[in-house]
């Protein structure tokens, strides 16, 4: 669902249908002592949107918390994302590129012109 700054966020929900009294969550602070502390206004800062276009890993798991900077006591509470892998079964350092064992690197094979059997090869 779309946040109220435009961007996708699979854990952002609205019930719109109810105008006068809309009813906002995000289902990532679910069990959370922080989830009484929420306000849409914590989505114009929050990473999630971003590290899910980046990493759709299905054994990627996102954490949640309402933090404050301890030496800026003038900062605005932020959201606070950790991860885990269930795969790996340990954190994840960053959440954009994952733990790196879920997904096994890219190998590209680029073959030789000169090899007889190559194929595609035009008859002369």
């Amino acid at each position: 669902m779309l946040t109220p700054y435009g961007q996708a966020c699979p854990y952002y929900y609205a019930d719109a249908h109810r105008k006068p009294d809309v009813r906002e969550l995000c289902h990532l602070l679910d069990g959370s002592p922080d989830q009484a502390k929420w306000t849409s206004s914590l989505c114009q800062t929050c990473p999630v949107p971003e590290i899910r276009r980046a990493n759709a890993c299905k054994t990627l798991t996102l954490h949640a918390e309402i933090g404050r900077s301890r030496w800026r006591f003038w900062s605005h509470p932020h959201m606070v994302i950790s991860a885990t892998c269930s795969l790996s079964t340990g954190t994840v350092r960053d959440p954009r590129l994952g733990c790196g064992l879920c997904h096994a690197p890219l190998e590209f094979v680029v073959q030789d012109d000169s090899d007889p059997n190559a194929q595609g090869k035009a008859s002369a």
